[in-house]
């Protein structure tokens, strides 16, 4: 089993460490510890963490607390994230300010996350305090993991975020402008807050206030525009069709009428056709004798 977890093959690593938790040994938790220093797959990396779990937190807390002081920043790392799988409260105490500002962004991320997991309530507002202090640094993954941590600390952090909020920094102020957009409204998103939040920093918060409502307002009369554009269409199309209507109605009148002249004229030159055509047989029968009745015998 020591043998696949150092394996070359990742997806043999992953199979041993799921192995290796879903039957705990404790002969194991050395070579498990020295696993999650070096494992470059992040999926085998957390499941050594689970299966780390799965071994009795009285041999495995010891351990795990000499790994946090090891120089490689992995190996620091995953020590603290097994802490936060583990969830023991009595961990709480080993988390060091050192760790909360240490120079690698993983490490610092990971011991943000853990120390909000177990920090007893009454030392929220201390860790809040010392959060505030990150404000601004790194990235946009490492600025959204240190909000996150902020928000999960509830309430506690306005006061800390409303002093950051006007730091003269810009970075560190719009960093926790956007935390407290994102504590108001979860759903907003953190890219949509700290755009919001850079821009109130740039225009100060009566000037972006006021930025807001000019958009709102000129949003709402374009509106309106587009409404009076689309009746004046509405009703420039209704016109149209009503005149090619009367239009249609008086041709038609017109056709029916040349129709009906056309049938009498026809009606009055048949007529007169046929009574020329009677006349005319009636002159022949009379020179040729009375005619037989339909259907008389002939006799």
């Amino acid at each position: 089993m020591v043998n696949a977890l150092g394996a070359e093959d990742s997806s043999v690593r992953l199979q041993a460490a799921l192995a290796v938790g879903s039957n705990p040994d404790p002969g194991l938790l050395e070579t498990l510890v020295e696993r999650c220093a070096v494992e470059p797959d992040f999926f085998v990396r957390d499941m050594l963490s689970w299966a780390l779990t799965r071994l009795s937190s009285e041999i495995t807390l010891p351990r795990i607390r000499r790994e946090l002081e090891s120089e490689r920043t992995q190996a620091r790392s995953q020590a603290l994230h097994t802490l936060s799988k583990i969830g023991d409260r009595s961990a709480w105490a080993w988390i060091t300010r050192d760790m909360l500002r240490d120079a690698d962004d993983e490490v610092a991320r990971t011991a943000w996350r853990v120390a909000v997991a177990l920090v007893p309530e009454d030392e929220e507002k201390d860790l809040a305090d010392e959060l505030a202090r990150q404000l601004g640094r790194g990235d946009r993954e490492v600025q959204l993991s240190l909000s996150r941590a902020l928000v999960d600390l509830g309430d506690v952090i306005e006061p800390v975020l409303e002093r950051a909020s006007a730091n003269p920094c810009p970075a560190v102020a719009a960093h926790a402008h956007a935390t407290v957009l994102l504590l108001r409204d979860p759903d907003s998103g953190f890219d949509a807050a700290v755009f919001e939040a850079k821009r109130a920093v740039t225009l100060g918060p009566e000037r972006a206030a006021a930025a807001t409502a000019a958009a709102v307002a000129a949003s709402g009369i374009a509106v309106a525009a587009e409404a009076a554009e689309t009746a004046e269409t509405i009703g420039t199309s209704e016109a149209a069709g009503t005149s090619e209507a009367a239009g249609t109605l008086e041709m038609a009148e017109t056709a029916e009428t040349a129709e009906t002249a056309d049938t009498a004229e026809t009606a009055e030159t048949t007529e007169t056709a046929e009574t020329a055509e009677m006349a005319e047989m009636a002159e022949t029968a009379g020179s040729a004798g009375p005619a037989k009745a339909a259907g008389a015998p002939d006799c």
